[in-house]
Order: C-alpha cells, then sequence, then structure tokens
C-alpha cells in the first residue's frame, strides 16, 4: 500500500468517535452491514458526548450511513451539520458477519481480521483503500472534522493516518463511545488522544 502523507495536514485536527454501544458489540457478535440499534446504555454514552463536542467547532463533520453511527451523530448533536461518507461504514465481515471470535476461530484457528480479512467479505487492503480516500479528503481541507464510524474501520483509520498499514490496526485497542484525537506534531502526523473518556480529550 502506498504512502499517503504530503506534508503537514490542513485539517487541525481529526476526532474520530466509534458508535455507542449495540447488542452485537455487547455480545462480542461481528458487526458489519447488519443495522442494529444503539442498545439504551449505547444511547446514554451518546447524549453524553455532546456536551464535550459542543465546545468547540466543526468545519466538516462525517458519518457512517449505519444506523448506529447516525444514531451517535443525532445524539451527540452534531446530525444536522453530517454528510454521510460511504467510506466509513464497517469492514464487510461476509461470511463471518454475525459470529463471535469462538466460532471464528472454531472454524479457523489463529484467524486475525487485521491479516487475514474474511472470507467473501473485505480484505485489510480493500479496507485501507477506503480509509485512505477519506484521509486524502480530509488532507485538502481545512478546520476540525469529526467522524463517526465503527470500531475495526477506525483502528485502521489511525493506522494509515500516521502511514502504518492496515494491518496495524491490530494494536490499537477502541471501545464504544470513546473519543480519539488525530492531529500532528511539527508537520508529522501523530496522535494526540486515543480511546479515552470524552472528560480525559478535551
Amino acid at each position: 500500500m502506498t504512502t499517503i502523507q504530503n506534508g503537514p495536514a490542513a485539517t487541525a485536527e481529526v476526532v474520530l468517535i466509534r458508535h455507542g454501544e449495540t447488542a452485537w458489540s455487547l455480545s462480542g457478535q461481528h458487526t458489519g452491514s447488519t443495522d442494529i440499534p444503539l442498545t439504551e446504555r449505547g444511547e446514554a454514552a451518546a447524549r453524553g458526548l455532546a456536551p464535550v463536542l459542543a465546545v468547540k467547532p466543526f468545519s466538516l463533520v462525517l458519518c457512517s450511513p449505519l444506523q448506529r453511527a447516525r444514531r451517535t451523530c443525532e445524539l451527540a448533536g452534531l446530525a444536522a451539520q453530517a454528510s454521510l461518507e460511504p467510506d466509513l461504514v464497517e469492514w464487510d465481515y461476509g461470511a463471518y458477519e454475525g459470529l463471535t471470535n469462538t466460532v471464528i476461530q472454531g472454524r479457523q484457528p489463529g484467524w486475525l481480521v487485521f491479516r487475514d480479512g474474511c472470507p467473501d467479505g473485505e480484505s485489510p487492503a480493500q479496507v485501507g483503500e477506503r480509509v485512505d480516500r477519506v484521509i486524502r479528503r480530509l488532507r485538502q481541507s481545512s478546520g476540525r472534522v469529526a467522524l463517526f464510524a465503527h470500531g475495526h474501520l477506525l483502528r485502521v483509520f489511525v493506522a494509515r493516518w500516521i502511514d502504518l498499514p492496515p494491518s496495524h490496526g491490530a494494536h490499537f485497542l477502541l471501545d464504544t463511545a470513546t473519543l480519539t484525537i488525530l492531529s500532528d506534531y511539527r508537520g508529522i502526523p501523530a496522535v494526540k488522544c486515543w480511546n479515552a473518556p470524552m472528560s480525559l480529550c478535551t
């Protein structure tokens, strides 16, 4: 996969927000295109994002079209400003959609999505290509950006932001309804805050 870094990014900060809890994120089932809602606890956590995200304005808000991301964006107070971005949908898990890691390991011992991809679904390179398109768009914009999306997709996003292969997303754990801030260090793309409760990243 080619490099995507072309000098300092114009974007001041990129704030990544993983959607709130769903029944499948709670059970550990792989949730790609299955369009399930937030749990009550997931909705409450999404509402908790609103006062923190309102502290500073965003010049651009992008959101996955799937309802768990859209609902999180709405409850966080940014729906009116948001544009749907198909490249932010979660990994296509293909034949592994809805399965837990335990079940998948029984079929394919040692399987790792960031290395192996999914049968009848996406490879790490394909997810990386989608992420790269979004990053290129952001590097041509200015101001502060918010992205509402999904766990595995956002783990690939941070890897590509700092010019690592998509497989390195395996090194970044990400909980639901947490905040990540990507920025730069003297023109070098960098991670300012990762997988933290909202109050710790302001």
